[in-house]
């Protein structure tokens, strides 16, 4: 049995996994969605993007995970990426969906244009208010599905996205998958494609948007069922 722990984007807590979980479940594999600290039902605790880092870490030790696979969609590439590095040999596989990937010093709003990310989040308090709903377009979303996402979705607290990520060694030494969504551009970022040259790591494209957990919820866990498998 693979043991995913899986872990959602900016504005996301754990209960965007709800499908995805099921269809891992019923599968015959076990699922561990997780809601970082300052979001969703965690909102009132402070964080910062290594307290999101140890919040995977603790999760996997507190349930005596092995054999994990790490999944980190969008935003939480970057502390699920530092936290495979830390979880030794519990570690199968990291899969990356549409997501940031850590690099040592650099922060998730690092080597692109965030201007006005960085405005928005000293404008609202130290956080990044959820998007607007015209911001979803294009991404084979519901209109009841990004109702969902906005309603549901917390603002996210600041400091994760502009401290940088610590890590030893490279995330392209770690065992990983990295999921292509193409309605959200049609190749990784520049930095991504380095790593994916290296032989530890596997491209796998999906003809979706950046959210596939809501729109490919069944596909989705197909890939990671795959990916798990090392195919």
């Amino acid at each position: 049995m693979t043991q995913f722990v899986l872990v959602a984007g900016t504005w996301l807590g754990a209960w965007a996994w709800d499908e995805v979980a099921a269809e891992l479940r019923a599968a015959g594999d076990d699922a561990h969605p997780l809601t970082l600290s300052g979001l969703a039902e965690k909102r009132a605790l402070p964080a910062g993007q290594q307290t999101h880092v140890q919040d995977i870490v603790d999760e996997v030790e507190r349930l005596d995970l092995r054999d994990v696979v790490l999944v980190g969609h969008s935003y939480s590439g970057v502390p699920v990426g530092q936290a495979a590095e830390r979880i030794g040999d519990r570690l199968r596989r990291v899969v990356y969906v549409d997501a940031n990937v850590p690099f040592d010093g650099q922060s998730f709003l690092s080597g692109w244009p965030s201007d006005d990310v960085r405005a928005s989040i000293d404008a609202h308090g130290g956080h990044w208010p959820p998007l607007d709903a015209d911001d979803y377009a294009g991404q084979e979303l519901t209109d009841e599905q990004i109702a969902r996402v906005r309603s549901e979705g917390t603002p996210h607290p600041g400091a994760t996205l502009t401290e940088p990520a610590v890590l030893k060694g490279s995330a392209g030494e770690l065992p990983s998958v990295y999921v292509k969504c193409l309605l959200d551009g049609d190749a990784p970022p520049p930095a991504v494609a380095g790593l994916l040259k290296g032989d530890r790591w596997k491209l796998v494209e999906m003809d979706t948007g950046h959210w596939p957990m809501f729109s490919r919820p069944r596909e989705l866990a197909h890939i990671l069922r795959e990916s798990a498998a090392g195919r």
